[in-house]
């Protein structure tokens, strides 16, 4: 969590336009999932096509992440499908489908096999350089996006941000935002 932060709009479109390649439509879909989710990586990396599809092999509404795969593994999550992620996952499992294995996002070597966090990581952070985003951005940088963005429309409510974002504690959820110190001087001097 220390060590990255979040990313602009700007940057998320940049980000989501630079993906090439093989892989293209897959890590486009982890990233924007990732940022209009909240979920963690590990959480992401955990899904599996029966937590996306329904029986009828459309998308769900909700993604479900099941409780062994959250931080604390005490209770299963399940987040609102964004209509920019359902759109990228959309693309990215009509690909999917028709390789076979169980999870969503699978690594080069076995479809059968997630993909790791040590992966995913390096995908991201080559985009990042790629595009000198200046850092320090890693695969929490997605959270910490997706915290940002939702404090902002929640007309900065904490409360409610913390349980976007799955917190138990709000002084969890107060470690993802950054609060703009121009902000804080001038109400300092207003006063």
């Amino acid at each position: 969590m220390r060590g990255c932060r979040p990313l602009t709009e700007s940057e998320v479109s940049k980000v989501s336009r630079s993906f090439e390649g093989r892989y293209a439509d897959r890590d486009r879909a982890l990233f924007i999932l990732g940022v209009r989710s909240g979920l963690r990586i590990s959480e992401l990396l955990s899904l599996e096509l029966r937590d996306v599809l329904s029986p009828r092999g459309g998308l769900l509404e909700r993604v479900s992440v099941r409780r062994k795969h959250t931080k604390g593994k005490t209770q299963g999550r399940s987040v609102v499908l964004h209509p920019e992620a359902k759109k990228a996952l959309a693309k990215w499992l009509l690909v999917r489908k028709a390789i076979g294995g169980t999870h969503v996002f699978y690594g080069q070597k076995d479809v059968n096999e997630p993909l790791d966090r040590r992966s995913a990581w390096r995908i991201l952070n080559d985009q990042f350089k790629a595009l000198r985003l200046p850092g320090p951005l890693g695969t929490h940088s997605m959270r910490k996006t997706f915290a940002a963005r939702v404090f902002k429309n929640l007309d900065r409510d904490l409360f409610k941000t913390q349980r976007a974002l799955g917190h138990r504690h709000v002084t969890s959820t107060t470690c993802y935002l950054t609060f703009d110190d121009p902000e804080v001087d001038r109400a300092v001097l207003a006063g």
